[in-house]
Protein backbone atom coordinates (compact mmCIF):
# COMPACT_ATOMS: atom_id res chain seq x y z
CA UNK A 1 0.00 0.00 0.00
CA UNK A 2 2.88 2.34 0.81
CA UNK A 3 4.29 1.73 -2.65
CA UNK A 4 0.99 2.68 -4.28
CA UNK A 5 0.77 5.85 -2.17
CA UNK A 6 4.33 6.81 -3.14
CA UNK A 7 3.61 6.09 -6.79
CA UNK A 8 0.49 8.24 -6.59
CA UNK A 9 2.44 11.14 -5.09
CA UNK A 10 5.07 10.83 -7.83
CA UNK A 11 2.32 10.76 -10.48
CA UNK A 12 0.76 13.97 -9.14
CA UNK A 13 4.15 15.65 -8.93
CA UNK A 14 5.11 14.70 -12.49
CA UNK A 15 1.68 15.57 -13.87
CA UNK A 16 1.64 18.99 -12.21
CA UNK A 17 5.13 19.77 -13.48
CA UNK A 18 4.33 18.59 -17.01
CA UNK A 19 1.07 20.55 -17.17
CA UNK A 20 2.69 23.84 -16.18
CA UNK A 21 5.66 23.25 -18.46
CA UNK A 22 3.62 22.21 -21.44
CA UNK A 23 1.15 25.10 -21.33
CA UNK A 24 3.99 27.60 -20.90
CA UNK A 25 6.11 26.05 -23.64
CA UNK A 26 3.15 25.73 -26.01
CA UNK A 27 2.33 29.41 -25.51
CA UNK A 28 5.90 30.45 -26.39
CA UNK A 29 5.96 28.10 -29.38
CA UNK A 30 2.67 29.55 -30.67
CA UNK A 31 4.13 33.06 -30.38
CA UNK A 32 7.22 32.02 -32.35
CA UNK A 33 5.13 30.48 -35.11
CA UNK A 34 3.03 33.65 -35.43
CA UNK A 35 5.93 36.10 -35.48
CA UNK A 36 8.25 33.85 -37.51
CA UNK A 37 5.92 32.73 -40.27
CA UNK A 38 6.56 30.06 -42.88
CA UNK A 39 6.92 32.74 -45.54
CA UNK A 40 9.64 34.46 -43.50
CA UNK A 41 11.51 31.18 -43.25
CA UNK A 42 11.30 30.71 -47.01
CA UNK A 43 12.51 34.26 -47.60
CA UNK A 44 15.53 33.83 -45.32
CA UNK A 45 16.56 30.44 -46.69
CA UNK A 46 16.02 31.24 -50.37
CA UNK A 47 18.59 34.04 -50.23
CA UNK A 48 21.70 32.54 -51.89
CA UNK A 49 24.46 32.03 -49.31
CA UNK A 50 25.31 28.37 -49.68
CA UNK A 51 27.73 27.86 -46.79
CA UNK A 52 25.88 30.07 -44.32
CA UNK A 53 22.50 28.67 -45.28
CA UNK A 54 23.16 25.37 -43.52
CA UNK A 55 23.73 27.26 -40.26
CA UNK A 56 20.67 29.45 -40.86
CA UNK A 57 18.56 26.40 -41.67
CA UNK A 58 19.63 24.70 -38.43
CA UNK A 59 18.87 27.88 -36.44
CA UNK A 60 15.43 28.33 -37.99
CA UNK A 61 14.59 24.66 -37.50
CA UNK A 62 15.59 24.85 -33.84
CA UNK A 63 13.25 27.78 -33.08
CA UNK A 64 10.28 26.67 -35.20
CA UNK A 65 8.92 23.39 -33.82
CA UNK A 66 6.46 22.71 -36.63
CA UNK A 67 4.77 19.35 -36.77
CA UNK A 68 5.63 17.03 -39.66
CA UNK A 69 2.55 18.07 -41.65
CA UNK A 70 3.82 21.66 -41.61
CA UNK A 71 7.55 21.00 -41.88
CA UNK A 72 7.23 18.88 -45.03
CA UNK A 73 5.19 21.45 -47.03
CA UNK A 74 7.71 24.13 -45.99
CA UNK A 75 10.50 21.81 -47.15
CA UNK A 76 8.81 21.34 -50.53
CA UNK A 77 8.29 25.10 -50.84
CA UNK A 78 11.96 25.73 -50.12
CA UNK A 79 13.09 23.15 -52.67
CA UNK A 80 10.69 24.56 -55.28
CA UNK A 81 12.07 28.04 -54.59
CA UNK A 82 15.63 26.86 -55.35
CA UNK A 83 16.79 27.38 -51.79
CA UNK A 84 20.26 25.94 -51.14
CA UNK A 85 19.84 22.22 -50.48
CA UNK A 86 22.14 22.30 -47.42
CA UNK A 87 19.91 24.82 -45.63
CA UNK A 88 16.70 22.93 -46.28
CA UNK A 89 18.15 19.66 -44.99
CA UNK A 90 19.56 21.34 -41.87
CA UNK A 91 16.14 22.90 -41.25
CA UNK A 92 14.45 19.50 -41.62
CA UNK A 93 16.87 17.85 -39.18
CA UNK A 94 16.73 20.34 -36.31
CA UNK A 95 12.97 21.01 -36.35
CA UNK A 96 11.96 17.73 -34.64
CA UNK A 97 14.99 17.10 -32.39
CA UNK A 98 16.07 20.60 -31.32
CA UNK A 99 13.32 23.11 -30.54
CA UNK A 100 12.11 25.26 -27.60
CA UNK A 101 9.90 22.50 -26.20
CA UNK A 102 12.72 19.95 -26.08
CA UNK A 103 15.18 22.49 -24.65
CA UNK A 104 12.78 23.52 -21.88
CA UNK A 105 12.10 19.89 -20.96
CA UNK A 106 15.80 19.06 -21.00
CA UNK A 107 16.59 22.01 -18.72
CA UNK A 108 13.88 20.95 -16.29
CA UNK A 109 14.61 17.23 -16.11
CA UNK A 110 18.33 16.95 -16.99
CA UNK A 111 19.91 20.29 -16.10
CA UNK A 112 22.04 22.87 -17.91
CA UNK A 113 25.05 20.68 -18.69
CA UNK A 114 23.03 17.94 -20.39
CA UNK A 115 21.00 20.53 -22.31
CA UNK A 116 24.12 22.29 -23.65
CA UNK A 117 25.67 18.98 -24.74
CA UNK A 118 22.46 17.88 -26.44
CA UNK A 119 21.87 21.22 -28.18
CA UNK A 120 25.51 21.55 -29.29
CA UNK A 121 25.79 18.09 -30.81
CA UNK A 122 22.40 18.04 -32.53
CA UNK A 123 22.92 21.53 -33.98
CA UNK A 124 26.42 20.72 -35.25
CA UNK A 125 25.15 17.44 -36.70
CA UNK A 126 22.38 19.21 -38.64
CA UNK A 127 24.82 21.72 -40.14
CA UNK A 128 27.40 19.08 -41.08
CA UNK A 129 24.87 16.66 -42.57
CA UNK A 130 23.26 19.44 -44.60
CA UNK A 131 26.62 20.47 -46.06
CA UNK A 132 27.74 16.85 -46.60
CA UNK A 133 24.61 15.73 -48.44
CA UNK A 134 24.79 18.87 -50.58
CA UNK A 135 28.44 18.17 -51.39
CA UNK A 136 27.68 14.55 -52.30
CA UNK A 137 25.03 15.63 -54.79
CA UNK A 138 21.95 14.30 -53.01
CA UNK A 139 19.93 17.23 -54.35
CA UNK A 140 19.12 15.13 -57.40
CA UNK A 141 17.40 12.60 -55.10
CA UNK A 142 14.35 14.86 -54.74
CA UNK A 143 11.10 13.86 -56.43
CA UNK A 144 9.17 16.40 -58.48
CA UNK A 145 6.14 16.79 -56.20
CA UNK A 146 3.72 19.50 -55.14
CA UNK A 147 1.90 19.45 -51.82
CA UNK A 148 -1.50 21.13 -51.73
CA UNK A 149 -2.91 22.39 -48.48
CA UNK A 150 -1.35 22.60 -45.05
CA UNK A 151 -2.54 21.47 -41.66
CA UNK A 152 -1.03 24.54 -40.04
CA UNK A 153 -2.72 27.82 -39.08
CA UNK A 154 -2.38 30.85 -41.35
CA UNK A 155 -2.65 33.29 -38.42
CA UNK A 156 0.55 35.33 -38.89
CA UNK A 157 1.59 38.73 -37.60
CA UNK A 158 2.10 40.35 -41.02
CA UNK A 159 -1.53 39.78 -42.00
CA UNK A 160 -3.06 41.43 -38.91
CA UNK A 161 -4.64 44.86 -39.06
CA UNK A 162 -4.99 47.65 -36.49
CA UNK A 163 -2.52 49.42 -34.24
CA UNK A 164 0.67 47.93 -32.82
CA UNK A 165 -1.08 47.14 -29.53
CA UNK A 166 -4.17 45.74 -31.24
CA UNK A 167 -2.05 43.33 -33.28
CA UNK A 168 0.04 42.15 -30.35
CA UNK A 169 -2.97 41.67 -28.08
CA UNK A 170 -4.54 39.55 -30.81
CA UNK A 171 -1.30 37.56 -31.14
CA UNK A 172 -1.06 36.81 -27.41
CA UNK A 173 -4.75 35.90 -27.21
CA UNK A 174 -4.43 33.55 -30.18
CA UNK A 175 -1.25 31.99 -28.77
CA UNK A 176 -2.92 31.32 -25.43
CA UNK A 177 -5.97 29.72 -27.08
CA UNK A 178 -3.63 27.60 -29.25
CA UNK A 179 -1.62 26.48 -26.20
CA UNK A 180 -4.79 25.34 -24.39
CA UNK A 181 -6.05 23.57 -27.52
CA UNK A 182 -2.75 21.74 -27.96
CA UNK A 183 -2.68 20.89 -24.26
CA UNK A 184 -6.09 19.17 -24.56
CA UNK A 185 -4.78 17.12 -27.50
CA UNK A 186 -1.59 16.08 -25.70
CA UNK A 187 -3.12 15.55 -22.24
CA UNK A 188 -3.57 11.75 -22.76
CA UNK A 189 0.14 11.44 -23.63
CA UNK A 190 1.13 13.47 -20.56
CA UNK A 191 -1.04 11.26 -18.35
CA UNK A 192 0.53 8.14 -19.86
CA UNK A 193 4.03 9.55 -19.41
CA UNK A 194 3.45 10.56 -15.79
CA UNK A 195 1.76 7.21 -15.05
CA UNK A 196 4.58 5.13 -16.55
CA UNK A 197 7.18 7.28 -14.84
CA UNK A 198 5.51 6.91 -11.44
CA UNK A 199 5.18 3.14 -11.87
CA UNK A 200 8.84 2.74 -12.86
CA UNK A 201 9.96 4.99 -9.99
CA UNK A 202 8.24 2.91 -7.34
CA UNK A 203 7.96 -0.66 -8.63
CA UNK A 204 10.91 -1.41 -10.97
CA UNK A 205 14.11 -2.47 -9.13
CA UNK A 206 17.18 -0.38 -9.98
CA UNK A 207 19.42 -3.41 -10.51
CA UNK A 208 17.05 -4.80 -13.13
CA UNK A 209 17.43 -1.75 -15.40
CA UNK A 210 21.10 -1.02 -14.83
CA UNK A 211 21.87 -4.68 -15.54
CA UNK A 212 20.93 -4.52 -19.22
CA UNK A 213 20.88 -0.79 -20.05
CA UNK A 214 23.40 0.76 -17.71
CA UNK A 215 26.24 3.07 -18.69
CA UNK A 216 28.68 0.14 -18.93
CA UNK A 217 26.52 -1.66 -21.52
CA UNK A 218 28.05 -0.19 -24.69
CA UNK A 219 25.73 -2.04 -27.07
CA UNK A 220 22.63 -0.52 -25.43
CA UNK A 221 23.18 2.86 -27.16
CA UNK A 222 22.93 1.69 -30.80
CA UNK A 223 20.13 -0.72 -29.85
CA UNK A 224 18.18 2.20 -28.32
CA UNK A 225 18.73 4.26 -31.49
CA UNK A 226 17.47 1.39 -33.67
CA UNK A 227 14.43 0.85 -31.44
CA UNK A 228 13.69 4.58 -31.33
CA UNK A 229 13.71 5.23 -35.08
CA UNK A 230 10.53 3.31 -35.99
CA UNK A 231 8.77 4.40 -32.81
CA UNK A 232 6.49 7.44 -32.69
CA UNK A 233 7.76 8.96 -29.46
CA UNK A 234 6.07 12.06 -28.06
CA UNK A 235 9.00 13.98 -26.61
CA UNK A 236 6.71 15.47 -23.96
CA UNK A 237 5.96 11.93 -22.77
CA UNK A 238 9.42 10.43 -23.12
CA UNK A 239 11.69 12.97 -21.42
CA UNK A 240 10.18 12.70 -17.89
CA UNK A 241 10.18 8.90 -18.23
CA UNK A 242 13.81 9.07 -19.33
CA UNK A 243 14.73 11.08 -16.23
CA UNK A 244 13.28 8.42 -13.94
CA UNK A 245 14.89 5.59 -15.93
CA UNK A 246 18.27 7.32 -15.58
CA UNK A 247 17.71 7.64 -11.83
CA UNK A 248 17.01 3.90 -11.84
CA UNK A 249 20.34 3.09 -13.47
CA UNK A 250 19.75 3.30 -17.23
CA UNK A 251 22.65 5.05 -18.97
CA UNK A 252 22.27 8.65 -20.09
CA UNK A 253 23.46 7.72 -23.56
CA UNK A 254 20.89 4.94 -23.94
CA UNK A 255 18.00 7.30 -23.20
CA UNK A 256 19.37 10.14 -25.37
CA UNK A 257 19.78 7.75 -28.30
CA UNK A 258 16.19 6.56 -27.87
CA UNK A 259 14.84 10.15 -27.73
CA UNK A 260 16.79 11.34 -30.79
CA UNK A 261 15.93 8.25 -32.82
CA UNK A 262 12.22 8.49 -32.01
CA UNK A 263 11.91 12.26 -32.41
CA UNK A 264 14.09 12.51 -35.51
CA UNK A 265 12.77 9.71 -37.71
CA UNK A 266 9.33 8.63 -36.61
CA UNK A 267 7.13 6.59 -38.93
CA UNK A 268 4.68 9.49 -39.65
CA UNK A 269 7.54 11.76 -40.71
CA UNK A 270 9.23 9.08 -42.80
CA UNK A 271 5.92 8.37 -44.54
CA UNK A 272 5.62 12.02 -45.55
CA UNK A 273 9.26 12.28 -46.59
CA UNK A 274 8.89 9.14 -48.69
CA UNK A 275 6.65 11.11 -51.05
CA UNK A 276 9.42 13.69 -51.56
CA UNK A 277 12.75 11.87 -51.23
CA UNK A 278 14.00 9.12 -53.48
CA UNK A 279 15.32 5.91 -51.97
CA UNK A 280 18.97 6.98 -51.60
CA UNK A 281 18.09 10.21 -49.80
CA UNK A 282 15.65 8.39 -47.51
CA UNK A 283 18.42 5.96 -46.54
CA UNK A 284 20.86 8.84 -46.03
CA UNK A 285 18.34 10.63 -43.81
CA UNK A 286 17.69 7.59 -41.59
CA UNK A 287 21.42 6.79 -41.36
CA UNK A 288 22.09 10.40 -40.36
CA UNK A 289 19.53 10.26 -37.55
CA UNK A 290 20.95 6.94 -36.37
CA UNK A 291 24.51 8.33 -36.43
CA UNK A 292 23.74 11.42 -34.38
CA UNK A 293 21.69 9.35 -31.91
CA UNK A 294 24.58 6.93 -31.35
CA UNK A 295 27.36 9.55 -31.28
CA UNK A 296 25.46 11.87 -28.94
CA UNK A 297 24.54 8.89 -26.76
CA UNK A 298 28.16 7.80 -26.33
CA UNK A 299 29.24 11.39 -25.62
CA UNK A 300 26.61 11.59 -22.88
CA UNK A 301 27.89 8.35 -21.34
CA UNK A 302 31.43 9.75 -21.30
CA UNK A 303 30.68 13.24 -19.99
CA UNK A 304 27.63 12.91 -17.74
Amino acid sequence: MNNFVSAGKMFLFLMGELMLLFIGISFLVALIQIYLSKEKIKKILTTPRRGLNSVLGAILGSVTPFCSCSTVPILVGLLKSDAPFSGTISFLLTSPILNPAIIALFLTFFGTKATLIYAGFTFAFAVIVGLLLDKLGFQKEIKNVTIKGDCGDDFVYEQLGGTFWDKNIAVFKHAFIESLSLFRQVLPYLLIGAGIGAFIYEFIPQNLLSGFAGKSKIISVPIAAIVGIPMYIRTETMIPIARILIDKGVGYGTMIALIIGGAGASIPELSLLGSIFKKKLMIAFVVSIFAVAVITGYVFNLIM
